[in-house]
């Protein structure tokens, strides 16, 4: 696959501050930008384990999704992109290491690069006992027995508001390199860019904005430690969880940042590595957000600040 994974991404919110404190304690690692690096406004970036830097938070009037890093191999892989996008009659900008084009729906600037490809490091395996089978004996899950914070390993997917979802749908999929995993009849398509089932879903919404992000960790174990760091620092932090999705198959909990994004740990999500082996399917109901877990509120389905959203893209000087 020419497209390899999500790179980076640059997170807009109101609140700089407020939100970049939410994800360290989130467990990803701030970063220090090189001396000589030339910003247009101030940020705050944080890495994860196996991605670097990951994210950058920087001050927007209204919560969005400013930039999405997506890695090729090449610059073979960029002249696929020049020549897709050309066809969809995209204005785009090309360097040596880079293509980069607006999706108008979104208002995302999605840049394409020449990046290394992860390499990770799996995890310890972990023994489970089970009926007629105990594998661990006269010893304690280690899940419980992890003291150290929660720290994501990568940046998995991204899920995004779109004013013309059909259109966004043409631009990652026909005009970026993006493949389908399964889809949501009226709603969305499942989209990836790596082996993994999902990096990218664009839903229509009445505003351009960012759902959610989500962060891979080890295991189910992860997932509930990091939770419930989280919300033991916040208990209004909580939003969803803990499930399992039925598109995807990952493991889930959600919560919400200052700014109103949400964000996603999960684990153990479905793996594609040969296209002709996976079927894709369309899914409604229930399968199209969870296979078990509480229901999902209100306010993941449609965010609360909706409205707040809406007044602020049609503001005067509204970005």
């Amino acid at each position: 696959m020419p497209l390899h994974r999500l790179t980076d991404i640059v997170m807009g919110v109101p609140n700089v501050a407020r939100t970049a404190q939410y994800y360290a304690e989130f467990g990803l690692t701030p970063t220090v930008a090189p001396p000589d690096t030339v910003t247009t406004a101030a940020h705050h970036g944080f890495a994860t384990v196996d991605g670097g830097e990951q994210l950058r938070v920087v001050y927007s009037p209204r919560r969005r999704l400013v930039e999405l890093g997506i890695g090729v191999d090449d610059s073979d892989d960029l002249d696929r992109v020049v020549s897709a996008l050309a066809a969809l009659d995209i204005p785009m900008d090309r360097t040596p290491g880079t293509v980069t084009a607006v999706d108008p729906g979104t208002e995302v600037l999605v840049r394409v690069g020449i990046a290394p490809r992860y390499s990770q490091t799996p995890g310890a395996a972990v023994a489970c006992n089970g009926p007629g089978a105990t594998p661990r004996l006269q010893e304690r899950a280690p899940g419980i027995l992890r003291q150290e914070p929660v720290r994501p390993r990568k940046l998995g997917h991204v899920v995004l508001g779109s004013t013309d979802q059909e259109a966004s749908q043409r631009f990652f999929q026909q005009g970026i390199g993006f493949k389908i995993s399964d889809t949501v009849p009226g709603l969305a398509s499942f989209m990836r860019c790596s082996t993994d089932h999902h990096n990218v879903l664009v839903q229509q919404a009445p505003v351009p904005f960012l759902h959610h992000t989500s962060w891979q960790v080890d295991d189910v174990d992860e997932i509930g430690r990091g939770a419930t760091a989280m919300l033991e620092a916040d208990p209004g932090r909580h939003t969803w969880g803990l499930g399992r999705h039925f598109i995807g198959s990952n493991f889930f909990w959600y919560l919400k940042d200052p700014a109103g994004n949400f964000s996603e740990y999960y684990s153990d999500i479905d793996c594609i590595v040969d296209d002709a082996l996976w079927k894709p399917g369309v899914w409604e109901g229930a399968k199209s957000l969870y296979a078990w877990g509480p229901p999902p509120p209100p306010s993941f389905l449609a965010p609360e600040d909706l409205a707040g959203l809406m007044t602020g893209a049609h503001s005067p000087g509204a970005q």
